[in-house]
């Protein structure tokens, strides 16, 4: 069982950088591949990036990348995404994920998780 708590999130104006992180309970946190997510309201849950296991492979979606940056430090049991350049249409409830090995980045990208964070409001003003 692994729980994810998140935070970081907050209010920000466009152009802005916030960094979001997700401690990770349980001693098995290396071996998952963690990824983030982010549901708008009146909008569907979608992906922003995953990171693999060891943390030398990421996985993004169109609309952040080269924007948002995902590391992990496995030694604290913590993932982080660096958002910078935020723009309106970031403003979301961001969700931190967990997949458990074999799982690619693919498949997290496609919503394939073990576990969820309860989410973190990210609110971006123009």
């Amino acid at each position: 069982q692994v729980q994810l708590v998140e935070s970081g999130g907050g209010s920000v104006q466009a152009g802005g950088s916030l960094r979001l992180s997700c401690a990770a309970s349980g001693r098995t946190f290396s071996s998952y591949t963690m990824g983030w997510f982010r549901q708008a309201p009146g909008k569907e849950r979608e992906f922003v990036g995953a990171i693999n296991w060891v943390g030398g492979s990421t996985y993004w979606a169109d609309s952040v990348k080269g924007r948002f940056t995902i590391s992990r430090d496995n030694a604290k049991n913590t993932v982080y995404l660096q958002m910078n350049s935020l723009k309106p249409d970031d403003t979301a409830v961001y969700y931190c994920a967990a997949a458990g090995r074999p799982r690619t980045l693919v498949a997290v990208a496609g919503g394939t998780v073990d576990y969820w964070g309860q989410g973190t409001q990210v609110t971006v003003s123009s």
